[in-house]
């Protein structure tokens, strides 16, 4: 008997990827950029948060998945985002960019500050359904992704991966690079069980991966 592969990629039914698309099609807007915990809207809304290295390419991932260019700050350089970014979907979404982690060219004390604002939030926050960890899918896991993944299964906050710059990889390196993926996300009780493909440039998995929210009640 066939084994099914362990975290396969996601594959939404067309009615999914359809409410997906009408929920992207809401009035999407940036709310506000928190710097500490008491500066965080309430939490009656459906809240995702998308998390992962400095340079992965959050704000690139945020833009396409919203069709707003210049919604989300995108720069080349690590560590530019150093606040929890809000942006509210419709009335009943909170899409969330949070500061990377890991290496970002700023000072130690200004690092070790939003570092701290990371972890705080994600132990912290009632509202939040599901975090999304980006990884790119140049590299595959590495040391400080591994420590993310521990902490949100200490928080017990549900994550799954979303592998970024897909376009950029070799069709060659992609199965080793899956199942490097597949093999560190074994070892994490909170790893949602299945991975999201994307590229925010050539627009792969950005329809797949609007599904997704979109089913998080």
């Amino acid at each position: 008997m066939i084994q099914p592969l362990p975290f396969p990629e996601v594959d939404p039914q067309e009615a999914e990827i359809e409410a997906g698309t009408s929920l992207f099609r809401q009035p999407i807007d940036f709310l506000k950029g928190v710097v500490a915990m008491s500066g965080l809207p309430g939490d009656d809304r459906v809240e995702v948060c998308f998390a992962g290295r400095s340079n992965v390419g959050k704000s690139s991932l945020i833009n396409a998945l919203t069709s707003r260019r210049g919604l989300a700050r995108a720069s080349n350089t690590p560590g530019r985002t150093q606040e929890i970014n809000f942006f509210t979907v419709g009335d009943e979404h909170y899409l969330v960019d949070l500061p990377g982690y890991g290496f970002a060219n700023a000072p130690v004390a200004v690092k070790e500050k939003w570092q701290a604002l990371l972890k705080d939030y994600l132990s912290g926050r009632a509202s939040l359904r599901r975090a999304f960890l980006l990884i790119d899918h140049r590299h595959g896991v590495k040391p400080v992704d591994a420590e993310i993944m521990e902490l949100l299964d200490r928080a017990a906050v549900p994550f799954q991966t979303v592998l970024t710059k897909a376009d950029k990889v070799k069709a060659a390196d992609r199965p080793k690079i899956l199942a490097q993926v597949r093999n560190a996300l074994s070892k994490h009780p909170a790893a949602f069980p299945e991975i999201v493909v994307t590229s925010s440039e050539k627009g792969d998995g950005i329809a797949q991966l609007r599904a997704v929210i979109a089913g998080i009640a």
